[in-house]
């Protein structure tokens, strides 16, 4: 009888020490598997973040290859944009002055040969002042006083007019090399630039209107591309780079307020200065 009883209680002993030791035994094993797909979870959300980030920067890669250039207004490899637009058309460059002929007086004609750019902004009109109507009044002049007082013959006063018309074409070569802009440095290439600007984007109604929104972008435009071109070369030019921004921060202001008040002028300064939107629009990093 007594053999019995411990022979039950040692049984039941070893079934609770196995419970026990099976319950231990679950319970590290649930432990470790929410441990392994804790680092699964954790793992996989770090991939997901990371290719978040590489897709994200590539879009900002795409992006910034694809906006226009700040500066310059168009995409990369898109200078076909500025050179057809209307304000690339009207500029003079010192290139184009160096490329030009001088001032010459034609063999067979005996005329001379105007340069293609004349500063001091000498138009078409004051141009045949000074070099056709002006010549012909100062050798009627000089024949005037030669002959002043006198009872001269026909003969004499032909042959005054023609020593006084000999003398037509040196003055003229001599006041067209004068007037001819390769003699100017780059405030004055800068000059004509403007004047050309205002000619060109005034109305016809109005002429000269320096305040017009089209005409006052234009001109910082040119400048804006003159001061990009000085800093290619003098990296350093702090002061220049400064300008550079408020200038280019100015004419988006200009721009700005062109829009709001009439957007169909807006685009269309815009294409005629060579400019896309996104160049001007935005925030504007310099």
């Amino acid at each position: 009888m007594f053999g019995a009883h411990i022979a039950q209680c040692s049984r039941a002993v070893a079934s609770t020490s196995s419970a026990r030791a099976a319950s231990l035994h679950t319970s590290a094993v649930l432990q470790a598997q929410l441990t392994l797909r804790a680092s699964a979870r954790a793992r996989k959300i770090q991939r997901t973040l990371k290719a978040s980030l590489e897709r994200r920067a590539e879009l900002e890669a795409e992006a910034r290859a694809n906006r226009p250039h700040v500066i310059l207004g168009h995409k990369a490899g898109d200078e076909a944009k500025w050179k057809n637009s209307d304000l690339a058309r009207i500029l003079v460059t010192a290139e184009d002055i160096a490329n030009s002929p001088p001032p010459s007086i034609d063999p067979r004609t005996g005329k001379v040969v105007l340069p293609k750019y004349m500063s001091y902004g000498l138009t078409e009109k004051e141009t045949e002042a000074f070099f056709e109507v002006l010549p012909h009044l100062t050798v009627q002049g000089q024949v005037q006083n030669q002959t002043k007082g006198d009872n001269t013959e026909a003969r004499t006063l032909v042959s005054a007019e023609v020593n006084a018309s000999r003398e037509v074409p040196g003055n003229n070569l001599m006041f067209a090399r004068l007037v001819d802009l390769r003699n100017a440095d780059a405030g004055g290439i800068a000059f004509e630039n403007r004047r050309r600007i205002v000619a060109e984007f005034s109305e016809p109604e109005k002429p000269n209107d320096t305040g017009r929104p089209e005409v006052q972008a234009a001109i910082m435009t040119m400048e804006i591309r003159n001061m990009w071109n000085h800093l290619i070369t003098f990296k350093k030019d702090i002061a220049s780079r400064r300008h550079l921004r408020q200038i280019i921060h100015k004419r988006a202001k200009i721009l700005r307020y062109l829009k709001r008040v009439d957007e169909d002028r807006y685009d269309r300064v815009l294409e005629r200065m060579g400019v896309e939107r996104g160049a001007v629009e935005g925030e504007l990093v310099v």
